[in-house]
């Protein structure tokens, strides 16, 4: 009876049990799913008491009309740069995301979806799908059963949404969380066409394609998404349009003066901490700038010093980051292909003993350098000072438009394309 509904969580919950999730730091996988089984026990009541139920009884959301429109959806404030170019250049989208996620400086600018039902799909699917899970996963769902419990009623609730608004088409720029995917699974339910615009590098661990178009960066997407398993509906090449407006920032200096360390989730907090204090101590005449993942809430108020920055990704995007940097240094972060974007060579140093290397890719492609020690770090730092490197080609595998007419000009082409797209798939009726 409750086969299609396991078998369809388990698809929205595809990540959670791949074994790259599992796999990350403990602190960090701690903060999405506590390790004591009591705290997870704990965080779902109050997830029940603080979110479902108070859900019940608030009113309904403002919105503009969302009926007809192309809807924008967003699960983060990288999903909402990534797409606010679609706002500017056609004026039928709308920005959508749910009741309560959390958007960044951008919380007020987009329309909400209800989720006053939730509760109640939760409490008639979580057992069923809880244990189906476990004959599909074992000990992984009783380690994730909170992330389970969290997830259930997404797809149900969008659907009521979905059949009430009936957008012309939904667009995204995440495939692999949680409510996106339930959105998602709702929309093909529905036969309501579907666009993924990728807005960072990809994964082998991602699930696989199922949108009715997807708009990739370059190859090397395309290539990671075939071994994710049968790619569904067209694929377009198009770059990334988010990168467009920096391309005029290109470094071409042959010394370096700035140095930018990128920080990620999955980096140990005492090995972070040590590289940056250690690359300011060795190279005073340096300038070092040190920007945290837009999520990671850990205390870096360490940086400080004469030589010492610290830029808020809360504040200061990815690429304007960038633009101030003449070397990158970094671990697994996907801010590697924006900074060869911008002729920035980048280094790959791993920051702690974790199950990750080369998670991206970079280094295997020759996109980036590695220095497994830190004095290969600082070779490669003292190299960099006097003979700074070209790199922004190398990145033509990753952005199908470096070295062509359309380098540049992704914005456009992601445009071209899905309005090709709507009116091949619905034409639209003014």
């Amino acid at each position: 009876m409750f086969e299609k509904t396991v078998q369809r969580y388990a698809n929205i919950l595809h990540l959670r049990f791949q074994p790259t999730f599992g796999a990350m730091p403990a602190a960090t996988l701690n903060k999405i799913s506590p390790g004591s089984f009591l705290k997870r026990f704990l965080k779902i009541n109050l997830y029940t008491l603080g979110r479902l139920l108070p859900n019940l009884v608030k009113p309904a959301p403002r919105n503009e009309d969302l009926s007809g429109k192309i809807w924008l959806y967003v699960v983060s404030q990288n999903n909402y740069d990534a797409l606010h170019f679609l706002k500017e250049q056609l004026p039928e989208t709308v920005f959508v995301a749910g009741q309560n996620k959390q958007i960044g400086r951008y919380n007020q600018q987009v329309n909400r979806l209800s989720l006053r039902w939730k509760f109640f799909y939760t409490a008639r699917f979580f057992l069923p799908v809880f244990l189906g899970l476990f004959k599909m996963h074992g000990s992984k769902a009783i380690r994730f059963f909170d992330l389970i419990f969290v997830s259930i009623g997404y797809y149900e609730a969008y659907l009521k949404h979905l059949q009430k608004h009936r957008p012309r088409a939904i667009v995204f720029a995440n495939d692999h969380n949680d409510d996106s995917r339930a959105m998602l699974l709702a929309a093909n339910k529905l036969n309501i066409p579907t666009v993924y615009i990728q807005h960072a590098t990809v994964s082998t661990a991602f699930p696989p394609l199922e949108f009715t178009l997807s708009l990739l960066e370059g190859q090397d997407a395309l290539d990671k998404y075939r071994q994710c398993g049968p790619v569904q509906g067209e694929v377009k090449l198009i770059g990334m349009p988010k990168a467009d407006k920096f391309m005029q920032f290109r470094n071409f200096k042959t010394t370096l003066k700035n140095v930018g360390i990128a920080g990620n989730l999955m980096d140990e907090y005492d090995a972070l901490k040590a590289t940056i204090l250690q690359l300011v101590l060795r190279f005073p005449d340096l300038e070092f700038t040190f920007r945290p993942h837009p999520g990671d809430a850990r205390d870096f108020s360490f940086v400080t010093g004469k030589n010492a920055m610290f830029s808020s990704p809360k504040s200061e995007g990815a690429f304007e980051f960038l633009k101030n940097q003449d070397l990158l240094v970094a671990a697994e972060s996907s801010i590697h292909l924006e900074a060869a974007l911008l002729n920035i060579p980048g280094i790959y140093f791993r920051l702690g003993a974790n199950n990750f290397y080369d998670y991206y890719g970079f280094v295997k492609t020759g996109l980036i350098a590695e220095a497994a020690t830190e004095k290969e770090l600082f070779s490669l730092v003292q190299q960099y000072q006097q003979d700074r490197p070209e790199v922004y080609q190398k990145a033509a595998y990753y952005n199908a438009t470096i070295g062509t007419e359309n380098e540049g000009k992704s914005d456009a082409l992601a445009v071209q394309y899905l309005q090709e797209f709507l009116q091949k798939t619905l034409p639209f009726q003014a």
